[in-house]
């Protein structure tokens, strides 16, 4: 890590610092032993190799240069800030330079501090936070060359836009939404392409899913666990790692899971199986994230599990995520009131009032609040 000073390049000192406190020296010696890794080490700390995510992306050893970026990011060497002041920097237009600069600022920078005041900012958080400026920068560049201004932008030219590749113009929403509500553009209705479930799981399929899932003792307990999460709860897959173990509460011999306000009660027999998968974490996470308060750990550096990774493990075990969510949800929103359920699961009380409705539950005039008064 000498930038050829005889010190440790400024940049690198928290590396450093990360690299020397944590448990488990053994396994960091043995990557440290890898004779790739002290040449990217040297390579980053004499400049010649940026200390920037592209250059570090575009290295032909990727999984060296993938496990490092993660240590990087860990240690708060990589942050958004610099991706941002060089994103910025790069933009020809001062007045789009501007927009964006007040959008990172006042939006994501705001929401990313707030995370991270919670626990380490993972990759995917700040990946997005990337495309959305990209994206928002794109629509500015469209947008003048149409000889529109965004302050003159209409519904046509909202609609044009997503009107071709729609997927890769989504991460362009957080900014137009920020833009209206800002009274930067005007309000506008924004295009949205709706995800439908035409066939869902019956009540019977579902119950008999939880039965299989709870009686397989051949599938790895991680994957039960989180299979019963969506059965039982309607959890997504996204929300499920993101877990902790803190958000397992025990309370003699009952368990709760904290996924909303208040938390909520786990039946058995789920609530032994996951008590069983929490003794069996520490064996069972890998020695990268042995500190690690996730719940469903990853094998990189202080990030919890891939959600792609456990969808397709999922899918494996005969569980269909989106397939499996819809009737658990329903048959929720028939036993309780819309907004309690929200309340309980983390989900929008808009969105179970909706399911509710659908659903025809008998609970739709229900008033919130305290009814003892």
């Amino acid at each position: 890590m000498d930038d050829g000073t005889g010190r440790i390049h400024p940049l690198l000192i928290p590396l450093h610092q990360l690299l020397v406190s944590l448990d488990r020296p053994k396994s960091r010696l043995i990557w440290l032993r890898n004779p790739q890794v002290p040449v990217l080490m040297r390579d980053l700390a004499t400049g010649k190799v940026p200390l920037t995510h592209e250059a570090i992306q575009a290295l032909p050893n990727w999984r060296t240069a993938a496990y490092l970026r993660d240590l990087l990011m860990d240690s708060g060497v990589l942050l958004f800030e610099r991706w941002l002041a060089q994103r910025l920097a790069a933009t020809v237009d001062a007045e789009h330079a501007r927009l964006l600069q007040h959008f990172s600022t006042w939006h994501q920078l705001r929401k990313l501090r707030a995370k991270a005041a919670k626990g380490p900012l993972g990759t995917s958080t700040t990946q997005e936070c990337r495309q959305q400026t990209t994206q928002a920068g794109a629509f500015l560049i469209w947008l003048a060359a149409r000889d529109v201004t965004l302050d003159a932008c209409t519904q046509t030219d909202l609609d044009a836009w997503h009107a071709e590749k729609y997927a890769t113009r989504r991460p362009a929403q957080a900014f137009l939404r920020w833009c209206m509500a800002s009274h930067r553009m005007p309000r506008l209705t924004i295009p949205n392409r709706p995800t439908t479930n035409p066939q869902p799981m019956g009540q019977h399929q579902r119950v008999t899913a939880l039965q299989g899932v709870l009686a397989d003792g051949t599938t790895s307990l991680r994957v039960r666990v989180a299979a019963c999460l969506v059965l039982l709860f309607a959890q997504p897959v996204s929300r499920i790692v993101r877990m902790t173990a803190d958000d397992v509460l025990r309370d003699g011999s009952h368990v709760a899971l904290r996924l909303g306000d208040p938390p909520t009660p786990v039946p058995e027999p789920v609530a032994d199986l996951l008590l069983d998968y929490l003794q069996d974490l520490p064996a069972s996470t890998p020695a990268i994230n042995q500190n690690s308060y996730w719940l469903f750990p990853g094998h990189r550096a202080s990030q919890p599990m891939n959600p792609a990774t456990l969808h397709d493990a999922l899918r494996e075990l005969g569980i269909s995520v989106e397939k499996g969510r819809t009737p658990a949800i329903r048959q929720l929103v028939l036993q309780a009131p819309a907004p309690v359920i929200a309340q309980a699961l983390g989900y929008h009380d808009k969105s179970t009032t909706r399911i509710a409705t659908e659903a025809g539950a008998p609970w739709k005039n229900y008033a919130p609040g305290n009814h003892n008064r």
